[in-house]
């Protein structure tokens, strides 16, 4: 390790300590744990802010059998913050370097004073908007580029003019606004958003979907009058709300489609969709971190992600991107963290909950 400052032997963190529910403040604790101390390819980073998704809350709930075991899983999945020290291999980062990222399911999470974590993954944070705001960025944006440029097969930088419809379910939740924004800003293509509530409707309006239908409605009928009008038809799906949608999904979804999914639906009936010869794929951002030095297979390395996070935060200096912060808490200790997975459980957020120091 190179280039390493007067740092604290210990640091706060939130951890989960025991198997409580999300309406019990217990479900996170304040800890205080060893600072650590980076391998050869880490950054150490001093953390600024996080933001918190969907698989934090999913996590706290698996994590009881590691508190059994007397651990203290410390979680989060979503940094953006100064690197303080760096690791003899590191090659893209100096210290003083302002970083994003989302972080590694294999090690400690995010939650923490100082954070440490391999460069591979890691972006250089945007110039032009807070370290708070990026942190609003890194887990969403890499699932959303993943799902469009590598599941779905979608043409990069295609431009404007390519055919059909991209149907995004979701509302405005963290990874479908990521998603609008990329297809908006590197396709061609035609982008759908689905709402239930006025304010996800405008938010998703700003973030540039062409039109948005109800996903209280029958998406089919409503995508069919869509067509009608003269809307391509729809040859990608993405979806964080597939459960009990199949049939739905697979009937708006033209032959030869191609719908992806991220959450764990029950039940799906994989059946529905061999009639019009569709593929389903499931997208999950931590494939490259867990299985790509392990398989070297190009196609999962991780170092595709430090360079996707790059190309994001261009495209956000560039004004063709934003941030999806839609809540700042302050105070990264258990009390801020428990309400923000306490909103998350309860649903109906509009972008990221962000949590800063």
């Amino acid at each position: 390790m190179t280039d390493l400052p007067a740092l604290p032997a210990t640091m706060p963190a939130v951890a989960v300590t025991g198997a409580f529910p999300v309406s019990d403040p217990r479900c996170l604790d304040d800890v205080v744990v060893d600072v650590p101390t980076p391998g050869p390819r880490d950054l150490l980073v001093e953390v600024t802010a996080v933001s918190v998704n969907p698989i934090d809350t999913k996590m706290r709930l698996r994590a009881a059998e590691q508190v059994a075991s007397g651990g203290q899983p410390v979680l989060g999945y979503d940094a953006a913050g100064t690197v303080v020290a760096v690791g003899a291999d590191v090659t893209r980062f100096a210290v003083g370097d302002a970083v994003f990222y989302a972080g590694d399911q294999t090690r400690p999470g995010t939650d923490a004073r100082f954070h440490a974590v391999d460069e591979r993954i890691v972006g250089h944070a945007p110039t032009s908007v807070s370290l708070v705001e990026a942190a609003s960025l890194p887990l969403t944006s890499l699932t959303a580029w993943e799902a469009l440029f590598e599941r779905l097969g979608i043409g990069l930088d295609a431009g404007t003019g390519a055919p059909g419809s991209l149907l995004v379910l979701g509302g405005s939740g963290g990874v479908p606004s990521a998603m609008v924004q990329l297809a908006r800003a590197l396709t061609g293509l035609t982008v759908i958003g689905t709402a239930g509530r006025e304010e996800s409707r405008t938010w998703l309006t700003r973030l540039g979907a062409h039109h948005v239908i109800d996903h209280h409605r029958d998406l089919a009928e409503q995508v069919a009058e869509l067509q009608q009008r003269g809307v391509p038809p729809v040859r990608h799906v993405f979806t964080s709300q597939s459960s009990g949608r199949a049939v739905e999904l697979a009937a708006l979804l033209a032959p030869a489609g191609d719908l992806c999914l991220i959450d764990d639906p029950d039940p799906f009936e994989l059946s529905a969709f061999k009639r019009k010869s569709q593929a389903v794929h499931w997208e999950s951002m931590f494939t490259k971190i867990i299985f790509g030095d392990a398989t070297g297979d190009p196609a999962a390395d991780p170092a595709t992600q430090g360079r996707i996070l790059d190309r994001v935060a261009d495209l956000v200096d560039a004004g063709r991107m934003v941030p999806t912060t839609g809540e700042t808490l302050v105070g990264l200790n258990a009390e801020s963290l428990v309400a923000a997975h306490r909103d998350l459980e309860a649903g109906h957020v509009t972008g990221k909950i962000v949590v800063r120091v």
